[in-house]
C-alpha cells in the first residue's frame, strides 16, 4: 500500500452515496470500513456494485430494497441498495451509526452555463449531501469532485458548498437565493470561536489533488473535500498536512528510468530498446536539476506500463496479456488466460490533433466518461512496435489501439474482481465516473486514523 496510517481494528462504518461503479465504495471499504447503505440512480451501476459485491465489498454483499427508508443491516446481512433519486431517501434510521459518508455529488450542472443555471439544475446534488448530513450526523464526510470548481467562474459558489457543509443545519428556504444564504453562512462562520465544538457544525478541509501523487497510475486532478464534526476532537491541522503531502513524483519517475538499468528498466526488461529510448528521452527533457528540497521516501510515479503488467502499490497483480491487433474484430477476450475479464480488444482507434494516445510509461491521461460514453484519445494507448516510416519526425509510427476495460480499470486501480455491468461503452462511462481506489483508500484510511486519535 501507500504510505499511509496504521490501519485500527475498531469496526468502522460508512453510507455510500453517487456510488457509480464503486471506486470510492470499493475504497472506504478496504480502509475498513463496513458499508450499511449504498445509494446509486443509475441502472447499469447499481448492477455493478451488485454483481461485484461480495469480493470487493465485502463478504457480506449488497441487495437492491425499494424501501426509500431503509434499515441499517444486522451483522452478516447484505447492505441494502436504493437504486431511485437519493432525495426520496429518509437515512435517519442511520443517525449516530455511521463513522464516514463518502460520495462525490454529479458536477454537470455547473460544468456548462455558469453557477446561476447550475445551482438551480435539478441535477444538482449538493443539496441532497446536506440533507444526508443532517440526517445522519456522520462522524465524517468524503467528497470527491472535479477541479474545475476550483476555476473563477465557480469560486465563490465552491467557497458556497464548503460553507454549507461547514454548517448543514444551516438548511437554505426555497424562496432564498445561494448568494443570500453564503451572507448568511458567513455572517455565522465568522462568529465561530477556534475551538468551536457544536455537533451541528463540522470543519472543512479542502484539498486539491493529483491522483498520480497518491500512487494511481493515472494523471488525475480533483477536489477531494473532507469534513468531521466539531465536537470530535480531531487534530485538523495535522490531517491537512497530512493529506496535502505527496506519496509518489514525477521527478522520481525521471530519476528511476534515467539509466539503462535503472530501477524502472529492471522490473520492465522486456521494453524494445527503441521504446526504452523514448522513454529515457523524455526523462531527460522532464528532470530538473536535483535540489536539496527532493525527499527520498518519494517513490515514483506509476505508469501506464505499470499498470498492465500488474506493478501497483500492493502486492503484484497478474500481467495482462498482449492483445492481438490482427483479432481486434473478433472482440476476443484475452484476459481468459489468467482469470480475468473484460481485456477485449476494440477496433477503429485512431490518432490525430487534438486526440492524442496514452504513453505506456507515464501515468495514463485522466480517464473520462466520454460522449455518451465514448470516449476520445484517452482510451488509445501507443504501443512499442510499430514500422518504418519515412513521413514520420523521427522515421518510425507506432502502432496503437484502445485500452481494453480492464487496462482502463487498472489505471483507476480497480482490482481485477470488479465486474461493469452492460457494453463495453456502458463500463467505460462508470470507470470514467469513478473514484481511483488506491486515491479513495489513501484518505479513508488517514480519516480513520485521526477519529482514532481523537477516540472515536
Amino acid at each position: 500500500m501507500v504510505d499511509q496510517p496504521k490501519k485500527t481494528k475498531k469496526q468502522r462504518t460508512s453510507v455510500e452515496l453517487f456510488a457509480g461503479g464503486g471506486g470510492l465504495a470499493m475504497a472506504v471499504h478496504q480502509a475498513g470500513f463496513r458499508p450499511l447503505l449504498f445509494n446509486e440512480f443509475n441502472k447499469r451501476a447499481c448492477e455493478t456494485l451488485v454483481a461485484s459485491a461480495r469480493k470487493t465489498l465485502g463478504a457480506d454483499g449488497v441487495e437492491r430494497v425499494e424501501d426509500a427508508k431503509p434499515e441499517p443491516p444486522r451483522p452478516g446481512r447484505p447492505a441494502p441498495l436504493y437504486p431511485g433519486d437519493v432525495r426520496s431517501l429518509d437515512m435517519t434510521a442511520f443517525q449516530g451509526k455511521v463513522d464516514v459518508l463518502a460520495g462525490g455529488p454529479p458536477c454537470q450542472p455547473f460544468s456548462a452555463g455558469g453557477v446561476a443555471k447550475g445551482d438551480e439544475d435539478k441535477r444538482n446534488m449538493f443539496p441532497a449531501m446536506f440533507k444526508a448530513v443532517r440526517e445522519i450526523r456522520p462522524k465524517a464526510v468524503i467528497c470527491e469532485n472535479v477541479r474545475g470548481l476550483r476555476r473563477p467562474s465557480f469560486a465563490d459558489y465552491f467557497q458556497y458548498i464548503q460553507n454549507e457543509l461547514t454548517l448543514p443545519f444551516e438548511k437554505r428556504d426555497d424562496e432564498v437565493s445561494w448568494e443570500s444564504h453564503n451572507e448568511h453562512l458567513r455572517g455565522i462562520i465568522g462568529g465561530l470561536p477556534e475551538n468551536d465544538t457544536d455537533p451541528d457544525h463540522y470543519k472543512v478541509v479542502m484539498v486539491p489533488v493529483n491522483a498520480a501523487d497518491y500512487g494511481v497510475p493515472q494523471i488525475r486532478n480533483r477536489i477531494v473535500l473532507v469534513a468531521f464534526r466539531a465536537d470530535i476532537p480531531v487534530d485538523i491541522e495535522a490531517f491537512e498536512k497530512y493529506v496535502n503531502t505527496p506519496q509518489f513524483s514525477d521527478t522520481a519517475l525521471w530519476r528511476s528510468m534515467l539509466d539503462e538499468d535503472g530501477p524502472y528498466w529492471q522490473r520492465h526488461s522486456d521494453v524494445t530498446p527503441r521504446a526504452k529510448e523514448r522513454a529515457r528521452a523524455w526523462a531527460r527533457a522532464k528532470l530538473p536539476k536535483p535540489t536539496k528540497e527532493e525527499d527520498p521516501k518519494i517513490r515514483p510515479w506509476r505508469t501506464l506500463r505499470d499498470a498492465i503488467q500488474g506493478y501497483g502499490t500492493d502486492a503484484k497483480l497478474q500481467a495482462l496479456p498482449p492483445v492481438d491487433l490482427t483479432r481486434l474484430d473478433e472482440k476476443f477476450d484475452f484476459g481468459k488466460e489468467i482469470g480475468v475479464v473484460d481485456h477485449i480488444g476494440w477496433p477503429g482507434a485512431r490518432i490525430y490533433q487534438g486526440h492524442t494516445p496514452n504513453e505506456l510509461d507515464r501515468p495514463a491521461k485522466t480517464v473520462k466518461a466520454g460522449v455518451h460514453g465514448v470516449p476520445g484519445g484517452e482510451s488509445v494507448v501507443l504501443l512499442d512496435t510499430g514500422y518504418a516510416d519515412r513521413t514520420s519526425p523521427d522515421g518510425w509510427t507506432h502502432h496503437h489501439r484502445y485500452m481494453t476495460v480492464r487496462e482502463t480499470a487498472r489505471a483507476m486501480t480497480f482490482p481485477d474482481e470488479w465486474l461493469g455491468s452492460g457494453p463495453r461503452g456502458e463500463q467505460m462511462r462508470q470507470l470514467g465516473n469513478a473514484v481511483p481506489v488506491v486515491l479513495g483508500e489513501f484518505f479513508a484510511n488517514a480519516v480513520a486514523d485521526a477519529l482514532s486519535a481523537a477516540g472515536h
